[in-house]
C-alpha cells in the first residue's frame, strides 16, 4: 500500500547513528569529535557497573559518574543530577542504559543545554526522540523540545545480548507502540509511515529468534534497528490514546513502564481500530487478523508478555480513577476517548483477556 498523503509536514532531527557489535568502544571518538573533555556517565543504580566501564572507554575524557537514574524521570533526581554535572564542570552527557536512563540525561540537558551521546541497553526508543516525561507529585508530564534530542546515539548488539528474555519482550513491545500509534498520527507524513512499518516488521521477525537463541547477536543487531525506526516515529508524530493511559497508569500507580505498554498496546489498537481500519491494515497483515488488536494480543501471548494489569499490582478498584484520569485533557486521537468505553478496555487489560473491541 502506498501512504502518500495530499498535504504533509516532515521533520527529522540532525542526529548521527552508529550501528555495530562493539561500537561503544569507540566513544572516545565521539567525544573528540563534540570536542567534549568531561564526560558525565549516567546509569541506574543496577547498572553502576556500566558506568564504571564507559568511564574506562572514555578515558582521561571521563569526569564521573551519576547512577541513580530513577524510571518515570522524577524531578527530584533530575535536580540532583544537574548539581552533580555543575560540580563536576561536565561538558557532555553519556547516558548509558534504557528509558529511564535516558529520560535523566534529557532532563539534564533541558536545564543545562549539555549535548548527550545515547548509549540503549533496551529498545525503549526514547533516544531518538526530543520528547522528555517527568513525574512529580505523583502525575508524569510530557514535553517536546529540540534541547532534549541526544545529538549522538551509539546501537550496540553486545549491550542488548544478555537483556533477559522477559524484559526484551516487554522493552520491545513499548518500541513497537510508537510505530503502530505513529500509523494513525495526526501529524503523520509518508516517511514516518514506513518506519513504523520497517520497525514493526523487524520486531515480528526477530523476537521469536531472540527466544530461542538470546545471545545471537545479529538477530540482536535486527531488534536495534527496530528500536531505532520505532523510537525515530515517535520523535516525529504525536501520539493517542495508548500513550495516554501508559503515562496515566506510570505515573499515577507507579508502574513499570516497559511492562505498562506491553500490556496495554493491543487494547489501544483494538479500541481505534474500527475508526481508521486502514491505517492500521499494515497491523492487522503483519500479525495475520483483521482486528490488529488480537492480531498483536496473540503475537504478545506467544512470545511470553505480560498481558494483565492486575499482575502489575493493580486492583480492580483503582479501575475506576485510571479511566477518569485517562478522559482529563486528552490526547488527540481517532477515536473519541469515551469514559465507559475506556473502561471497558481497562477492565480486559486488567483481567488479560483478549481485547474488548
Amino acid at each position: 500500500m502506498s501512504f502518500f498523503r495530499e498535504e504533509f509536514t516532515a521533520r527529522s532531527a540532525a542526529v548521527r547513528v552508529r550501528f555495530g557489535a562493539g561500537v561503544r568502544k569507540n566513544i572516545a571518538e565521539e567525544l573528540e569529535t563534540l570536542g567534549a573533555e568531561r564526560a558525565l556517565i549516567l546509569t541506574t543504580p543496577q547498572q553502576a557497573e556500566l558506568a564504571e566501564e564507559f568511564a574506562g572507554y572514555c578515558g582521561a575524557r571521563a569526569a564521573g559518574t551519576y547512577t541513580n537514574a530513577t524510571m518515570h524521570t522524577p524531578v527530584d533526581v533530575s535536580e540532583e543530577a544537574v548539581r552533580h554535572a555543575e560540580e563536576l564542570g561536565a561538558d557532555v552527557l553519556v547516558a548509558v542504559g534504557g528509558g529511564s536512563t535516558t529520560g535523566l540525561a534529557k532532563a539534564i540537558a533541558l536545564r543545562t543545554g549539555l549535548p548527550q551521546i545515547a548509549v540503549p541497553t533496551t529498545y525503549a526508543g526514547s533516544e531518538a526522540t526530543p520528547i522528555l516525561g517527568q513525574t512529580e507529585n505523583g502525575v508524569k508530564t510530557t514535553q517536546t523540545n529540540p534541547k532534549v534530542q541526544p545529538g549522538t546515539i551509539l546501537y550496540d548488539a553486545e549491550l542488548v545480548a544478555t537483556l533477559p528474555v522477559g524484559m526484551t519482550v516487554t522493552s520491545a513491545l513499548n518500541a513497537m507502540a510508537h510505530a503502530a500509534e505513529g500509523l494513525y498520527a495526526r501529524d503523520r507524513s509518508p516517511i514516518s509511515s514506513l518506519m513504523a512499518v520497517e520497525g514493526l516488521r523487524a520486531f515480528r521477525d526477530s523476537l521469536p529468534r531472540v527466544l530461542a537463541s538470546p545471545e545471537d547477536v545479529a538477530t540482536r543487531g535486527e531488534t536495534l534497528y527496530g528500536a531505532w525506526l520505532c523510537g525515530t516515529v515517535l520523535g516525529q508524530v504525536g501520539m493517542a490514546l495508548h500513550h495516554k493511559l501508559c503515562h496515566t497508569l506510570g505515573g499515577s500507580f507507579n508502574l513499570p513502564h516497559a511492562e505498562t505498554h506491553a500490556i496495554i498496546l493491543p487494547h489501544a489498537l483494538a479500541y481505534n481500530a474500527g475508526a481508521v481500519p486502514e491505517l492500521l491494515a499494515p497491523v492487522a497483515e503483519l500479525f495475520d487478523d483483521d482486528n490488529p488488536g488480537r492480531g498483536l494480543y496473540r503475537f504478545a501471548k506467544e512470545i511470553g508478555a505480560p498481558l494483565a494489569l492486575s499482575d502489575l499490582g493493580v486492583s480492580e478498584a483503582d479501575l475506576d480513577k485510571a479511566a477518569d484520569l485517562a478522559v482529563a485533557n486528552p490526547y488527540w486521537n481517532p477515536r473519541p476517548i469515551e469514559r465507559d468505553a475506556i473502561r471497558t478496555l481497562l477492565q480486559a487489560a486488567w483481567s488479560g483477556d483478549m481485547p474488548a473491541f
